[in-house]
């Protein structure tokens, strides 16, 4: 497997794994602001949609043709990262597709080394090859999808790829309970130990 393939590979992996962040969950839940910041499951789709076209659309000269409301000069900030009730779930998911699609497309059709130019990126590191783009849209998937593991944790409990995840211990729910105890526990052990002074001056 080639450099490019693995790294769409990952960057696929990502992909689905955040859009199954909202299996299950009604619209209330998909929604809701999780973080002070108003972080939530559905607006990380939208968001990662919506960026992904841009750095394989317009940044390669390949536009989608796709209008996105949130991205115009008049749209308010942060509008690409929640969802108002005036726009569906579905029409979220079929834009990450579409936002996939259209991506994959332009990954498959260039080399590594093709170039392009971020123009939303200051001057002095607009301009990039589809490699880089690549490297970078593999991060910032995954940084997101970070963020929807934890959103989801808190929402209903479910924690990584679900049951049977191999990066999850196997424990029950009583067992994770114990466990989460023992963590609070040994950091107020610390928070005692540890005076403000002490803290910032380690030696």
């Amino acid at each position: 497997m080639d450099d490019k393939a693995v790294l769409l590979k990952y960057l696929r992996a990502r992909r689905a794994e955040l859009l199954a962040k909202l299996d299950g969950l009604d619209e209330y839940d998909v929604r809701r602001p999780m973080t002070p910041t108003g972080t939530n499951l559905l607006g990380l789709v939208k968001h990662v949609a919506s960026v992904e076209l841009g750095y394989f659309g317009e940044v390669f000269g390949r536009p989608s043709g796709r209008d996105l409301p949130w991205f115009a000069d008049n749209a308010e900030a942060d509008a690409d990262l929640w969802v108002p009730p005036e726009e569906s779930r579905d029409e979220i998911i079929e834009l990450h597709r579409f936002s996939a699609e259209h991506s994959d497309a332009t990954i498959e059709s260039l080399p590594l080394d093709a170039p392009g130019e971020v123009p939303w990126w200051p001057e002095e590191r607009r301009h990039v090859t589809l490699h880089q783009i690549l490297v970078h849209m593999c991060v910032e998937t995954a940084q997101h999808l970070g963020h929807a593991d934890i959103l989801r944790e808190l929402i209903d409990g479910s924690a990584g790829k679900g049951p049977g995840d191999l990066n999850l211990s196997q424990r029950s729910p009583e067992e994770w309970a114990d466990h989460r105890a023992r963590i609070e526990a040994a950091a107020r052990q610390a928070g005692r130990r540890l005076t403000p002074e002490r803290a910032q001056d380690p030696s």
